[in-house]
């Protein structure tokens, strides 16, 4: 686990997308080791605020802090090292297993985990020889959270991590969210669901 991130802070945040505000004065600060959930209607715009905080969105208005033991991070490429992202998109390579895909992530980041016991943990270790193509749409979530695992970065944001999941798979998110909160991390989640734990709640929308 990242370490050197202590606190993340949204001060006055404000969205345009085509000359529409999408919302403003959106504020708050999430601790290590906190859940913060954004809820709202479809359109409220969870999904940009989520991008905003990653640096892949501008805000219209307001500044995100990266609050770390050593230094203040303002610049969005730089927050960048400390986010692991979870959203609509998979991110999956067909062509390899299920087991090759969590080794390039491994090594994309890079990763100290152990591959096969993060599978394991995420239920997919008599399927990690399956070439990815083959996975339904809960499998491939269960991959995606492994990924999340082996990214070893301290701030979750996550795009309806529910999504896909059965009753069996909304439990494990929650386990994985609790305990990397437990270790010190930090969960931002976009849903329109209860995550399953402790986590402050924000609404996101309009003025």
């Amino acid at each position: 686990m990242i370490t050197a991130l202590d606190k993340i802070e949204a001060a006055n945040l404000a969205c345009e997308r085509g000359g529409r505000v999408v919302f403003r004065d959106l504020q708050f600060s999430l601790p290590h080791g906190a859940a913060l959930s954004l809820e709202g209607a479809n359109g409220a715009g969870k999904t940009s605020a989520l991008r905003i905080v990653a640096g892949l969105l501008s805000p219209s208005a307001g500044d995100i802090i990266f609050r770390g033991s050593d230094k203040n991070i303002t610049d969005g490429e730089e927050r960048g090292r400390f986010v692991a992202w979870l959203g609509h998109l998979d991110g999956i390579k067909n062509q390899l297993t299920v087991r090759e895909n969590a080794q390039f992530f491994a090594a994309l980041y890079p990763s100290t985990g152990d591959v096969g016991k993060i599978l394991e943990r995420v239920g997919l270790a008599r399927a990690q020889n399956l070439p990815a193509q083959y996975l339904s749409a809960g499998q491939r979530r269960r991959l995606a959270l492994a990924r999340l695992v082996l990214s070893n970065r301290p701030l979750w944001l996550l795009d309806e991590p529910l999504a896909a999941l059965d009753a069996a798979g909304k439990a494990l998110i929650a386990e994985l969210m609790n305990a990397h909160c437990v270790a010190g991390g930090m969960v931002l989640a976009a849903t329109h669901d209860p995550l399953g734990i402790d986590a402050e709640r924000l609404s996101v929308g309009a003025p």
